[in-house]
């Protein structure tokens, strides 16, 4: 798991389990839901990803803080098994065969450039989420991220891509923000 030492959040299994019994409760199926502590009540921003046998199911997350951890780990975690365009809605016979991960966002930073190259300099692999803006164009990419896309220029040209641009698309109005995660996953569908 990563560590970001501006989350409060000390245990994950805590965080694994409430999404698990937010989406298992959305499908139709009784749960019992784990007991709220109270750093969970703190304004929180995070992303659940869902996965089957690695191949990503659903991801749905929010990029600021703006309702209680808690909140928004549980409306996440059903927007991503439920309401993520690129997917159908997930069954209940898929739940057993999906595993949760939650990453628990830190507040933004914006970076200050002069170029694309600048830019590039700054992001730090493996280590930060980038959020793309240009006008109404929009996008992120976890840290996680970087597994998939290693090189800074590749991250890049798909973030471009992901909010609806060309990627080799460039232009002086272009703002960039990284944040870090402390990203809590399951192993084989159990928290």
């Amino acid at each position: 798991m990563d560590t970001d030492q501006t989350s409060p959040v000390k245990d994950g299994k805590e965080l694994l389990q409430i999404a698990r019994a937010a989406i298992t409760s959305a499908l139709g199926q009784l749960t019992s839901t784990p007991e709220m502590a109270g750093e969970l009540q703190a304004l929180g921003a995070c992303f659940v990803t869902l996965t089957q046998q690695g191949q990503l199911r659903g991801c749905i997350g929010s990029l600021h803080a703006h309702r209680p951890l808690i909140s928004d780990i549980q409306a996440n975690a059903i927007a991503a098994a439920l309401h993520d365009p690129r997917f159908a809605p997930l069954t209940l016979a898929e739940l057993d065969v999906t595993d949760v991960e939650v990453s628990v966002l830190s507040a933004m930073q914006p970076l200050d450039f002069d170029s694309e190259e600048h830019a590039l300099a700054q992001l730090r692999p493996g280590v930060d989420g980038v959020v793309f803006e240009f006008g109404r164009y929009r996008s992120t990419f976890l840290p996680q991220v970087w597994e998939q896309l290693p090189n800074t220029r590749q991250f890049m040209a798909h973030l471009k891509h992901k909010a609806g641009l060309a990627p080799d698309f460039w232009a002086a109005e272009v703002r960039l923000q990284r944040y870090t995660v402390r990203k809590f996953k399951e192993v084989e569908g159990t928290a």
